[in-house]
């Protein structure tokens, strides 16, 4: 099973059997409420009506296209829908089936951007300590959790990192953007790029906000000091909107809602509703266009047998159809504040370190227990998914992030257990 205890799973399995809406249901019978989204993915919450329903039809209709060479009209209805709700700029995709493709595929289109454009000395890629894009070979070199990386190797040569944002010293407790260290954190790029020469560094790939680390949100100025720094080294800007996009900090993108552009960013989960795996990259137009300026032919040497899936494309339509009937993309705007301070109540419950909150996303930070580290939060997962609540943790850290659809009282209950269920863990 993956990223799983496995011996610790077959001695007191959790299953989901069924859901809808907000909710998972075990075997059992027993409802829990999901506060994760499923993993981050189920924005407009389970079993829509609406995507059940486009996947049924087009199951019906055309289970499978290849995409070589070839092409179905369900493919360009999604890019077009999804270049329409995407910033200015961004009228092209590349379909990918995960966020691990997604990052390898942006990572590739930077590459061969600039050789297209008569710059192939650049080939250095630049990530970030405690950044997670996935855990293909790219994905994982330009990512920065070590648990991911150690036993697998370097994954690919020059690959560099800077530095993290996460600083308690000054920033725990923070509500929405740190204050503190945004400049001083993204200047670590220009250090980066003096040391090995900025004209030899291809692209920065980076979350908007950091969701597997444990919902890292960068402090004011930070990224607007990375664009700075990569558009005066003409280095490429990748964001890595797997999580935050479609509606998670209550814009469509979480580039709109931080006002800094990139120029790619892979997506995926939501993209979907993770009903059926799916990815996408998002090139700026420029991009796109230097590679049509060869001789005819295949401009990119890259794809997947899925890419632009039928079945997957169908889902995507029906998300995108659900979100604009609810609101969904913007909805998480006017919970945000509930979703703040029913986080930050947690400030002086037991075992709390710090709490931080982007959107519809949260961190309760724990402080480690003594020669086991992870173990708190860990017992505080198990007790509150025993509960009728399910959570998320990482290292010592619970991170929240429920689907769009959610309500107040959801929102209330889903702290409550947490409260609960750290006031009984040791």
């Amino acid at each position: 099973m993956p990223f799983t205890a496995n011996r610790q799973f077959r001695s007191a399995p959790r299953l989901l059997a069924r859901a809808e809406g907000m909710y998972y249901w075990t075997p059992e019978g027993r409802q829990v409420l999901d506060g994760t989204a499923g993993l981050w993915c189920v924005n407009a919450g389970h079993c829509r009506p609406r995507i059940v329903e486009a996947v049924r039809r087009q199951v019906g209709e055309m289970d499978f296209a290849p995409t070589f060479q070839m092409g179905h009209p369900i493919a360009f209805e999604f890019a077009e829908r999804l270049a329409a709700v995407a910033p200015p700029g961004f009228k092209h995709v590349f379909f990918t089936n995960s966020g691990s493709e997604s990052a390898d595929t942006a990572l590739k289109i930077a590459l061969a951007y600039h050789r297209a454009r008569g710059e192939g000395q650049r080939y250095r890629l630049i990530g970030r300590e405690r950044g997670y894009h996935g855990v293909n070979f790219g994905g994982m070199a330009v990512g920065g959790i070590p648990a991911n990386r150690k036993v697998f190797g370097p994954g690919i040569a020059g690959v560099y990192h800077i530095r993290h944002t996460h600083d308690l010293s000054k920033n725990s407790f923070s509500k929405g953007q740190p204050l503190h260290g945004g400049t001083e954190f993204a200047d670590d790029l220009e250090r980066l790029c003096t040391f090995h020469d900025p004209s030899t560094v291809a692209a920065v790939i980076v979350e908007p906000v950091a969701g597997s680390a444990g919902v890292l949100v960068p402090p004011r100025g930070y990224l607007e000091r990375l664009r700075e720094i990569c558009t005066r080294h003409g280095i490429l800007l990748i964001f890595d909107e797997v999580i935050t996009g479609f509606g998670r900090l209550g814009k469509p993108f979480g580039a709109e809602r931080l006002g800094v552009m990139p120029d790619l960013f892979t997506t995926a989960k939501a993209l979907t509703n993770g009903t059926v795996p799916m990815g996408a990259v998002f090139v700026k137009d420029a991009i796109h266009e230097a590679f049509m300026q060869g001789p005819a032919g295949i401009e990119l040497f890259h794809g997947y047998t899925y890419s632009g899936h039928p079945v997957a494309c169908a889902a995507g339509i029906a998300m995108l159809d659900t979100c604009e009937e609810e609101g969904l993309l913007e909805r998480a705007a006017g919970l945000e504040g509930h979703w703040e301070a029913a986080a930050h109540a947690l400030k002086g419950a037991r075992h709390v370190i710090d709490v931080r909150n982007f959107g519809l996303m949260a961190a309760i930070e724990l402080e480690p227990r003594s020669g086991a580290p992870a173990a708190r939060a860990y017992e505080t997962f198990v007790k509150a998914f025993e509960s009728g609540v399910l959570i998320r943790v990482t290292a010592d850290t619970i991170a929240l992030s429920p689907p769009l659809i959610v309500e107040k009282p959801q929102i209330d209950r889903m702290f409550g257990v947490i409260r609960e269920a750290l006031a009984s863990t040791g």
